[in-house]
């Protein structure tokens, strides 16, 4: 089991006004197309703790990398006012 915790950038408090909601849904459904185990996750408006379960040939790092990529990219899409 790993705890890991990340920020957005600067640790702007942008994690709220359905952010948040719509990151749950990301994080939910990465981990499940990675088949990793979600046991625990909360967003407070400036970082996000998740506790996971991760196949040790896999590698967290990975998990983490396609986590914040994949959700960042979306979440810039959705909501226009991320990006600046």
């Amino acid at each position: 089991k790993y705890h890991v915790v990340f920020c957005p950038k600067y640790r702007r408090k942008v994690l709220n006004n359905g952010v948040d909601e719509r990151l749950k849904e990301l994080i939910n459904n990465i981990c499940q197309e990675l088949h990793v185990d979600l046991i625990e996750m909360e967003i407070k408006p400036d970082h996000v703790h998740l506790l996971l379960e991760v196949d040790p040939q896999f590698g967290i790092h990975k998990v983490v990398k396609r986590i914040k990529g994949i959700s960042s990219r979306i979440l810039r899409e959705e909501f226009s006012w991320l990006k600046s």
